[in-house]
């Protein structure tokens, strides 16, 4: 895949279950093989949107922190 710029997603302040469900239902919007960053502070979501994301068939590229209580997670449709 190239290095275009990924769209990033702004889901801080969110909590489960509804990180997931705009995590999902931003991944519906896009083709398959393009990726989406979005970026959580939600411990719970960090556990759970990888795990729920594997299930439907998404894979996880990348978990990475960038601040204290803030991480991303580069999903691929």
């Amino acid at each position: 895949m190239n290095k275009k710029s990924i769209k990033t997603i702004d889901l801080l302040g969110e909590i489960c279950p509804m990180t997931y469900v705009k995590t999902k239902l931003s991944i519906e919007k896009i083709k398959s093989k393009e990726r989406l960053k979005f970026i959580y502070d939600s411990e719970e979501a960090k556990i759970n949107v990888p795990k729920s994301i594997k299930e439907v068939g998404h894979k996880v590229i990348e978990i990475k922190h960038i601040k204290k209580k803030q991480f991303y997670i580069i999903i691929e449709k």
